[in-house]
C-alpha cells in the first residue's frame, strides 16, 4: 500500500538567495564534456564490458569529440586495473585526451590508483568521499569534521603522490550525495579540498557537485549549484563540474539549469547509461544545444552507427523515442504532421532559407545521418494525402494532382488498416500502380490515330471496346488530342463525364526517360475517379490516363 506520509523532503536549499541564473534566457557555449560511460555506465551494466570492449567503446568516445574520459576506478578490481594499463601501454591515449580516473578517499585505494598510473602524463584523479547528512549518520556514523577531515586527508596525498611521480595530474573533488548535503557544509568542504591543492591558472583544480541521488526540482539544484559557484575559493582556477543522475527524470534539466547557475562541465553518459534510471545524457544535452545554434563540440553526424556500437558494446537497447537518437522521433504518421512537413520541406526547396524552421522537425534528421525516406514520413492507417505524396514524390518523383494525393492517400490507409502494417515506399508505389495505372478493364484501348483540322482542331480515330464486346472504331474531334479521345469514347459508348484535371511531367529522377500524365474525370454524381499512365510518348501516357480513370469510375 503506497503510503506517502513516510516521505519527506531530503534536500537542503542554500542560506541565501540564489537565483541570478533566472536571469539567464539561454546558454550560448557548451560545457567542457566528460565521459563516465567507462566507469559509471560499465558498472551499471548486468554484464559488465570485457576488456577489448572496452578499448573499442574508448575509441568510439575519442571518435566524437570527448577530451576527457573516466576510463575506471582502477583500485576496484584487476579488469578496472588492466584495463588502463592497457591504454598506458599500448599508446591507446590521444595527445588531447585526459584519462580520469575515480578514487576513493581512502590510502590504500588511492595508492593503488598512482600505481595504475604510471607512465600516464595527462590525467585526472578523481577523488571523493560521501558527505550528505544521511550517509553521515547511517552509513560512516561520523561527525561533519570527521568526514572533513576524510576530503582533506584524501586531497594531500593526492598532492604528495603526484609530486613524488613528477607529473602535473590534475585534481577533482566530488562530495559524493551532494544533493543530501547542506549547502553551507558541502561548500566548507570543497573549499578545505582546495586550500591544500591551492589550484593556479595552469593547473585548475576541478569540483564536481554529484546529483548521486536526484533529490529536488531542477531550479532548486540550481540554487544549489549557483550557491557553489558564487562562494568557491580560488573560482577562477576553478572548473565548476556537475554529475546528475536521473531519480525524477529530470537530469538534462538539472545539468541545464546548472551551467546556468555556474557550472563549466558536464559528467554523463552516451545515452543516459547509469546506475538506476541512468546518468545524465549527453547525446540529449549536445543536441539541445547544436538545435539553438550553439556549437556543441561533439561529432554526431553519424548517429545511426553511434547507436548501433553503443548497443553491441552494452547489450543495452536504445528506446525507439529517446531525443534526437530513437528510431522513431523523426518519423511523422500523423496525417497532418506528414502534411505540414512535406510543405516544410518545399518551402525549403523554393527559397533556401538560411535557418531551419521545418514544422515538426527540431533539427534536420540529416545533420545526424538520418534519412528522409527511411525515417520522416512514415505511412500507416493514420498518415493522409500530404504524407503519401511526399513519399511518391521524393521516392519515385511521382507529382500527383492534389484532389488525386487525396484519393491514393485514402486508399493507402485502407491498405494500412487491412494489413494492420506500416507501409513501406515500395509498397506505396505498388499500391499506387495497381490502383491508379494501366487498368483496362472495361474498356480498352489498343490504337489510336490523329488528324488535324484545318480549323485548329484535332481529330480522333479510336479502336476500342467495352466489357468484352466488339471492337468498334471511334471518331470525333476536339481542341486538343486527349479532348478528341475522350469525345470519341464518350459517343461511342454512351459515357457521361466530365474532363476535369490533367497534369504531366517528365520522370526526371529515374533512369527511365518515361513521362507520367494524370487525368481526373466527374461523373454526374460529383465524384472524380483518377487514372495515371506512364510512357516514353506523353500522349501514350495521358490516353492510358484517361483509360484508367473511366475504368475507375
Amino acid at each position: 500500500m503506497m503510503n506517502y506520509r513516510k516521505y519527506v523532503k531530503q534536500y537542503y536549499m542554500p542560506p541565501e538567495p540564489c537565483y541570478d541564473w533566472v536571469k539567464k534566457d539561454a546558454i550560448d557555449k557548451a560545457p567542457v564534456w566528460c565521459s563516465v560511460d567507462l566507469r559509471d555506465g560499465n558498472q551499471a551494466l548486468v554484464i559488465p564490458m570485457d576488456l577489448d570492449t572496452k578499448i573499442e567503446f574508448f575509441k568510439m568516445l575519442c571518435e566524437v569529440g570527448f577530451k576527457e574520459i573516466e576510463v575506471g576506478f582502477p583500485a576496484a578490481s584487476e579488469t578496472e586495473f588492466v584495463f588502463l594499463r592497457r591504454l598506458i601501454e599500448d599508446h591507446l591515449i590521444p595527445s588531447d585526451v585526459t584519462v580520469q580516473v575515480l578514487t576513493q578517499a581512502r590510502e590504500h585505494i588511492i595508492r593503488r590508483t598512482f600505481e595504475a598510473l604510471e607512465g600516464c602524463s595527462n590525467a585526472i584523479v578523481h577523488v571523493y568521499n560521501s558527505t550528505s547528512f544521511a550517509q553521515r549518520q547511517q552509513v560512516f556514523r561520523k561527525s561533519k569534521d570527521e568526514i572533513l577531515q576524510i576530503a582533506v586527508d584524501g586531497a594531500k596525498l593526492l598532492q604528495k603522490l603526484t609530486d613524488e611521480a613528477g607529473e602535473n595530474y590534475r585534481f577533482e573533488y566530488s562530495p559524493e550525495s551532494f544533493t543530501g548535503t547542506e549547502p553551507e557544509y558541502a561548500l566548507e568542504v570543497c573549499n578545505a579540498v582546495l586550500d591544500v591543492w591551492k589550484p593556479e591558472a595552469d593547473r585548475k583544480a576541478i569540483i564536481n557537485l554529484p546529483s548521486t541521488v536526484e533529490l529536488s526540482m531542477p531550479h532548486d539544484y540550481a540554487c544549489q549549484v549557483e550557491y557553489m559557484s558564487k562562494h568557491l575559493n580560488y573560482r577562477d582556477h576553478v572548473v565548476l563540474s556537475l554529475h546528475p543522475h536521473n531519480d525524477r527524470g529530470c537530469g538534462v534539466s538539472d545539468a541545464e539549469l546548472g551551467v546556468l547557475a555556474g557550472a563549466d562541465r558536464i559528467e554523463g553518459t552516451l545515452f543516459g547509461n547509469g546506475e538506476r534510471t541512468g546518468n545524465v545524457d549527453i547525446i540529449t544535452l549536445a543536441m539541445n544545444l547544436y538545435m539553438q545554434g550553439v556549437d556543441p563540440k561533439m561529432k554526431f553526424d553519424h548517429m545511426p552507427e553511434i547507436c548501433s556500437r553503443f548497443e553491441e558494446f552494452t547489450g543495452m537497447t536504445i528506446d525507439e523515442r529517446k531525443p534526437y537518437c530513437g528510431k522513431l522521433v523523426y518519423a511523422a504518421f500523423s496525417g497532418s504532421h506528414q502534411d505540414a512537413i512535406a510543405k516544410g520541406m518545399h518551402f525549403r526547396q523554393e527559397n533556401d532559407p538560411d535557418h531551419w524552421t521545418v514544422p515538426y522537425l527540431p533539427i534536420d534528421p540529416a545533420d545526424i545521418g538520418r534519412s528522409y525516406d527511411a525515417d520522416v514520413i512514415r505511412i500507416n492507417s493514420q498518415s493522409g494525402k500530404g504524407g503519401v505524396g511526399y513519399v511518391l514524390e521524393t521516392n519515385y518523383d511521382l507529382i500527383l494532382p492534389k484532389k488525386m494525393r487525396e484519393a491514393m492517400g485514402y486508399a493507402a490507409k485502407d491498405l494500412s488498416d487491412h494489413l494492420h502494417k506500416e507501409l513501406k515506399p515500395d509498397e506505396l508505389l505498388s499500391l499506387f500502380k495497381q490502383k491508379f495505372e494501366n487498368i483496362t478493364k472495361p474498356l480498352e484501348v489498343n490504337g489510336v490515330h490523329f488528324r488535324q483540322l484545318d480549323g485548329g482542331g484535332i481529330e480522333a480515330t479510336v479502336n476500342a471496346r467495352y466489357e468484352d464486346g466488339s471492337w468498334k472504331t471511334c471518331v470525333a474531334e476536339g481542341n486538343g488530342r486527349l479532348d478528341a479521345v475522350s469525345n470519341a469514347l464518350k459517343s461511342a459508348f454512351h459515357l457521361e463525364y466530365t474532363l476535369t484535371t490533367y497534369q504531366e511531367h517528365a520522370l526526371t529522377k529515374t533512369s527511365s526517360s518515361n513521362a507520367i500524365a494524370y487525368v481526373g474525370i466527374q461523373m454526374e454524381d460529383g465524384k472524380t475517379a483518377w487514372g495515371a499512365g506512364e510512357d516514353p510518348d506523353i500522349i501514350r501516357a495521358s490516353i492510358d490516363a484517361l483509360v484508367t480513370s473511366i475504368n475507375n469510375r
